[in-house]
């Protein structure tokens, strides 16, 4: 990958796109985690306004600890980088009282997963409305278009995404170009939706050289047939989140009515 052209490109779309739109620039909500240093730092070299928002609700103390470090950076290297932070760990607990938690525990557990994704996502608009932003997307090409590892509507939820047809390692290759801080560089990916630090693989079964793997064969037409041991379990893994994502990955169905019923 030709990194530095890659930023550029990145960087000027961006910029365009705000420019078009009339904007004053972004806002991005930031985790401690790859995908969202990089996606705040191309966001800083437009030159454009660039709100960066730590949003924990339960976090473990080392995302919290990462997010942080990248702020401070992001605010020393660029003039154009402001910051805040939005508990919304009280906001969370008072949701959970005005609901049913019914079910059996995983279910509930993964209910309030998405919910706290939601809650950021209202907390991103919130400040893009406020000061005429765009909330920029920090998902990655696997996550988005392959095993649909993100929130409908939560973090899912945005106006543009700079990142999405970036594999996981072109990501932390661009980290790297980047200067991204060592410790999220060295991090294990995680949502940290669950208040713990479980990582992506712990939760899907397979890491992304594994999952970038199977979706390029996926994308050759190959079938489970064609693998045995690890790569075929790695393959079921990806196709059973490609097939049940799906509905994430397409556009919103319509019920058309017919033109005589009208």
């Amino acid at each position: 990958m030709q990194t530095e052209k890659v930023v550029d490109h990145i960087v000027n779309w961006l910029k365009d796109y705000a420019t078009n739109a009339g904007v004053n620039g972004f806002v991005v909500g930031v985790s401690g985690g790859i995908d969202s240093a990089v996606t705040s730092t191309l966001c800083a070299k437009t030159g454009l306004n660039v709100l960066v928002v730590e949003m924990p609700i339960h976090q473990a103390k080392s995302h919290v600890t990462r997010a942080q470090e990248h702020m401070a950076q992001l605010k020393k290297r660029f003039d154009n980088v402001s910051d805040t932070r939005a508990d919304l760990t009280p906001v969370f607990e008072e949701f959970k009282t005005e609901v049913f938690l019914d079910g059996d525990q995983a279910t509930i557990d993964m209910a309030l997963a998405n919910t706290r994704a939601r809650l950021r996502m209202t907390t991103l608009y919130y400040y893009a409305g406020l000061y005429k932003l765009l909330v920029a997307g920090t998902g990655n090409k696997v996550e988005d278009f392959g095993v649909g590892f993100f929130t409908k509507y939560g973090d899912g939820g945005v106006d543009l995404s700079p990142i999405a047809d970036l594999l996981k390692s072109e990501v932390y290759q661009i980290g790297e170009f980047l200067e991204v801080p060592k410790s999220i560089m060295e991090a294990a990916p995680s949502d940290g939706l669950f208040g713990d630090a479980r990582s992506d693989e712990d939760q899907i079964g397979a890491s992304y050289p594994e999952l970038e793997w199977a979706m390029k064969m996926d994308a050759e037409g190959k079938t489970i047939d064609d693998f045995k041991d690890r790569e075929q379990t790695v393959f079921k893994i990806y196709k059973r989140f490609n097939i049940n994502n799906k509905h994430k990955m397409i556009p919103i169905p319509v019920c058309n009515i017919p033109k005589n019923f009208k």
